[in-house]
């Protein structure tokens, strides 16, 4: 992995099973976008107990040469009370590689810059 990595845990013990899951999805943006300069993750709990939505938030700051940035912040709403914390990891990495995929093809000059 060359990108520099920061994970940030809130509230959340730090395991192998989500360092890894990070890495790996970290990885896989490389593969979009090989030009990452670095790559901050935070995971958090905000609640224990929340009264909708799921407990955890994940937020995914990326910066890309020549000045861009990414970020993805991923809160489950309203009917995802019960979704795991892997869940919102993958659900927060695909927006970012969603992202990543964009300004790829706006930098290439692949879409019409309205």
């Amino acid at each position: 992995m060359q990108v520099p990595l920061e994970v940030d845990y809130r509230n959340v013990d730090k395991t192998e099973a989500l360092e890894s899951l990070i890495r790996d999805k970290v990885a896989k943006l490389e593969q979009v976008c090989n030009q990452l300069d670095s790559c901050r993750v935070s995971v958090e709990k905000v609640h224990e107990q929340p009264r909708s939505g799921s407990p955890y938030r994940v937020r995914i700051d990326a910066t890309v040469p020549p000045g861009h940035e990414i970020a993805v912040a991923k809160n489950p709403g309203e009917g995802s009370r019960d979704a795991p914390l892997e869940a919102v990891i993958r659900d927060a990495f695909q927006a970012a590689r969603r992202r990543l995929n964009e300004l790829n093809e706006r930098q290439h000059g692949h879409t019409k810059q309205h």
